[in-house]
């Protein structure tokens, strides 16, 4: 579960079929050797620790593929359509090209039961877009997938939870009354995506090398909305805080210019060469508001996870626990970013010494500067079950501590409002996600808050924990993760 580093390279724009092409990699993932031939777009993925499995708990993991293209003589970032046929992809094996009825993307996934790392697969895609002059962006997301079951809420134990009960089709088809699910929440109609559905999570919540990525697909206008610091900003200007706060390492590698211009963002936690194996592409990205968070999932044609959602991925079908955390067990050990806990800061490698179980990053119970969240995939090792990798029961990643979750919450008609409506790809020319049912990027009301973060106690980390204030506002301790 290592990042590795990020490289781009560019040629001048030509003709539609010979296009100017960016490798790009998060986490584990590698994207290389990217080319166009007419509507085609072709390139080698890898990543590591992939899986298709036939026991519990059935599931697979993914990578979210789409595609952006920039047009030459306006230097616009769009998102690519790609085809909604399966035939008109391939995949080499082990690999399977599976598209989407919007055409947002595809999911590439292990065509058969089967475990190990993927390593230069060659994939091609049609996409839909007009003959042009483009530059490409093939973005890779590790999911995982979440099979359509029944599954139980609530654990009659940590705070402000639901009833225990289970949600199975009946609930999805009829909906729940306020008195069935419990909890101070709003009647739960049969149009809100209560998880008994198949569905796709983000393996990881989202890495500073993401947001590095996402801000550098933006108008300048759009750039300002989604920093602290305006993209004008001299060259080393942190984005996300006043300085190198919160071990969040994102700068200004080249400013913007005359509020037209947009900035180039890099990842450089350790100053002096920017995009370095020691710059923290891989930590989680801390500072997100709901602005932040929505805007990034409608770019990636994803969308918010719900908190019944968010159950459903870390108990998946076993039987409620009393005060369970995400990994599955009562057990938690408290992990603090410092040393000598935390090994290679800011590496590819970055790891915790020793292995426990439940250990989480939570409970610095103060805020300051030298904190912040960990490496996404931590405490995951080649020789880690559930519970020292901290992983949730489909394999999501640090569901609990190290940053908030922000989830549509149950607990008012604007969050029960939410259809699921999927993001497509574009957001508004100021930065907004413009999704219709999806809370206000701006007050966040609908919105509210999972698995802790690493300043609250370990309390708050509980599975079937309920936090629903509601915080529209960037803070140290906010990130977030998407699903489809």
């Amino acid at each position: 579960m290592e990042a590795k580093k990020l490289f781009s390279t560019f040629k001048l724009c030509v003709l539609f079929v010979f296009a100017a092409v960016a490798n790009m990699n998060a986490n584990n993932v590698q994207i290389t050797d990217t080319s166009v031939s007419g509507s085609n777009i072709t390139f080698k993925i890898s990543w590591d620790n992939s899986w298709n499995a036939n026991v519990a708990p059935a599931n697979w993991d993914a990578v979210w593929i789409f595609i952006k293209y920039q047009d030459c003589n306006t230097r616009l970032w769009a998102h690519a359509g790609l085809s909604t046929l399966a035939a008109d992809h391939s995949a080499v094996s082990p690999l399977q090209a599976d598209p989407v009825s919007d055409g947002r993307g595809v999911f590439v996934r292990r065509s058969s039961i089967g475990g190990g790392s993927i390593t230069n697969a060659t994939i091609t895609l049609k996409m839909t877009i007009p003959a042009g002059s483009y530059n490409y962006k093939v973005f890779g997301i590790e999911m995982v997938n979440v099979p359509q079951a029944t599954f139980d809420i609530g654990d009659g134990a940590s705070g402000n939870t639901f009833n225990s009960i289970s949600i199975n089709a009946s609930s999805q088809s009829g909906g729940l009354t306020s008195a069935a699910i419990g909890g101070g929440s709003a009647a739960v109609p049969s149009t809100f995506p209560m998880g008994y559905n198949s569905f796709y999570a983000m393996k990881y919540e989202i890495s500073q090398l993401q947001y590095v990525e996402f801000l550098n697909s933006l108008t300048y206008d759009q750039q300002r909305a989604h920093t602290a610091n305006d993209p004008i900003g001299a060259v080393g200007t942190y984005a996300m805080f006043t300085g190198f706060n919160y071990r969040n390492g994102i700068r200004i590698g080249t400013p913007g210019n005359n509020g037209a211009i947009p900035a180039i963002y890099v990842c450089d936690a350790t100053p002096g060469v920017e995009n370095n194996s020691d710059d923290g592409q891989s930590v989680a990205c801390s500072g997100l508001s709901w602005n932040d968070l929505s805007a990034y999932l409608d770019w990636a044609a994803l969308r918010p996870m719900t908190e019944l959602e968010f159950e459903k991925v870390c108990r998946g079908t076993l039987p409620r626990v009393a005060g369970e955390y995400p990994w599955g067990t009562t057990d938690i050990t408290v992990v603090y970013n410092t040393l000598p806990q935390i090994l290679n800061d800011y590496e590819p490698n970055e790891n915790f010494s020793p292995a426990a179980n439940g250990a989480c990053a939570t409970g610095v119970g103060s805020l300051s500067g030298i904190y912040g969240p960990l490496k996404v995939g931590v405490f995951a090792s080649g020789t880690s079950g559930r519970a020292s990798a901290g992983a949730s029961y489909y394999g999501a990643m640090e569901m609990g501590g190290n940053l908030n979750e922000r989830v549509i919450t149950t607990s008012n008609n604007i969050g029960t409002g939410f259809n699921g409506t999927l993001g497509d790809g574009t957001i508004s020319p100021v930065g907004l996600a413009n999704q219709a049912t999806w809370p206000s990027p701006t007050t966040a009301i609908g919105v509210a808050f999972r698995g802790g973060n690493y300043i609250e106690g370990a309390t708050t980390v509980r599975t079937s924990h309920r936090n629903t204030a509601v915080d529209a506002d960037r803070y140290p301790a906010y990130g977030g993760r998407g699903v489809r």
